[in-house]
């Protein structure tokens, strides 16, 4: 396989994690079914291809924990003032936002959209690093797959 196609092929790889925004756990499906069909064409597209499936398992589990932790949240918001609220004759549902879970919504919130920027950053370069023939090290992953 020409070089060319190697870097090209490499790209494809890496910017198929997108997938994940059209289809559920299309960022990891989509650059595993690539790296499997092409890496046994060379050494670079198997290094490239186990380093996009790596990191967009982590950040995909990343993600996940940070969902998990917005969960005591909302469920300290909504039954922070309702004492009774398994009375059947007195149920207030009242989602309160006091100033501590106003806190804890604007962190997470903007710890997700941090998140979620630096994944797609990180995504372009390693599509871009690919591209021209660098071998490119996600920071942050876990070696799933080694």
């Amino acid at each position: 396989m020409s070089r060319n196609n190697e870097n090209t092929n490499a790209f494809l790889i890496h910017i198929s994690a997108f997938a994940g925004l059209m289809f559920p756990f299309g960022n990891i499906i989509t650059p595993l079914i690539a790296w499997q069909t092409l890496k046994d064409r060379s050494q670079y597209l198997d290094e490239q291809g186990k380093e996009a499936v790596n990191f967009n398992i982590s950040y995909t589990l990343y993600v996940f924990i940070l969902t998990i932790s917005f969960i005591p949240f909302a469920i300290g918001s909504i039954f922070n003032n309702n004492h009774n609220v398994f009375n059947r004759h007195n149920f207030n549902f009242d989602f309160d936002l006091d100033i501590g879970n106003a806190f804890g919504f604007i962190g997470i919130g903007s710890l997700a959209g941090i998140i979620y920027i630096i994944g797609i950053a990180l995504v372009i370069i390693a599509s871009l690093k690919a591209n021209k023939g660098e071998n490119y090290k996600y920071p942050f992953t876990i070696k799933f797959i080694k």
